[in-house]
């Protein structure tokens, strides 16, 4: 008798540590994903920064008016000093990413007023050198002048096109009961309802827009939606798609989806991908 006990306390245990080495191995499977994941905008977020210093440097060479130049050389000294920040930071650093994060979004917006600043004064300059080339009555001049204006309109367009990335605020993530209503207890979730805003942007393309939503679990795994998208040369999957027509003005969006299983306790991360760019991120913890 005392044998049989002991075989089966023996067959408990080599039960239990393969239960908890397979247990130890989703962790850190998921662990290894979110790393990847916040490696990959950290990555994004340091080709953002180099892209915009670079951006000021072109415009400095563009203009000259003493006054702004200096402008632009104080901006482009603070996104330098923002990208070797973000170059000391490590990747899994939540708050400090998320404090560079909402600083490039002010970068960009200052870039974006100084393009729009600087093609206005551009457009005053076309008009008096076409009123000057016609008091003087010189065709040819006024033909060269027009080359000029031509080419750099056409790289200010350039410049528009990089300040006119999509930016998503306000995520939320709610459990929606039975009936749709918000409710909290992750235990009585049938559908999870996912809303954010798309910013004004003025200097942003009209027209229709795919939007990508990518919900993490607090194990890693992204709650699957049936498909895939391009993203930094590979292919991430998403649990939900979106398309709407975006006018410039900010465009209110929610996603719904509804869901079979019980929703465990814990911090979601929603991120949000539109044009091959993240154009927001947020983490969301439920309690039981």
């Amino acid at each position: 008798m005392n044998k049989k006990i002991l075989a089966g306390v023996i067959v408990l245990l080599i039960l239990a540590v393969g239960y908890l080495g397979y247990g130890l191995h989703e962790a850190k499977q998921a662990n290894e994903d979110m790393q990847e994941l916040a490696a990959l905008e950290k990555q994004e977020m340091e080709s953002e920064y180099q892209q915009f210093a670079k951006q000021y440097g072109e415009m400095k060479s563009r203009i000259n008016n003493d006054s702004i130049i200096a402008q632009l050389t104080r901006e482009q000294e603070r996104t330098q000093q923002l990208l070797e920040e973000l170059k000391r930071t490590k990747a899994n650093d939540a708050a400090e990413i998320t404090r560079l994060k909402k600083e490039l979004a002010q970068v960009r917006a200052v870039l974006r007023s100084y393009v729009l600043q600087i093609d206005s004064l551009n457009q005053l300059n076309a008009a008096l050198a076409e009123e000057n080339s016609r008091v003087r009555s010189e065709l040819e001049m006024s033909n060269q002048q027009n080359q000029r204006l031509t080419s750099s309109n056409m790289s200010l367009s350039e410049k528009v096109a990089i300040a006119a990335q999509l930016n998503a605020t306000n995520i939320a993530l709610t459990p929606l009961d039975k009936n749709g209503k918000d409710n909290k207890r992750l235990k009585k979730a049938k559908a999870l309802s996912v809303s954010f805003a798309i910013a004004r942007n003025v200097t942003a393309t009209n027209g229709n827009r795919d939007l990508f939503v990518r919900i993490t679990t607090p194990t890693g795994e992204v709650l699957p939606g049936g498909g895939s998208f391009p993203y930094e040369n590979r292919q991430l999957a998403y649990t939900m798609k979106k398309t709407i027509e975006y006018t410039g003005q900010e465009t209110t969006v929610s996603m719904v989806r509804q869901e079979n299983g019980t929703l465990m306790a814990g911090t979601y991360n929603v991120s949000i991908f539109a044009d091959g760019n993240m154009i927001g991120s947020k983490n969301i913890t439920f309690e039981k």
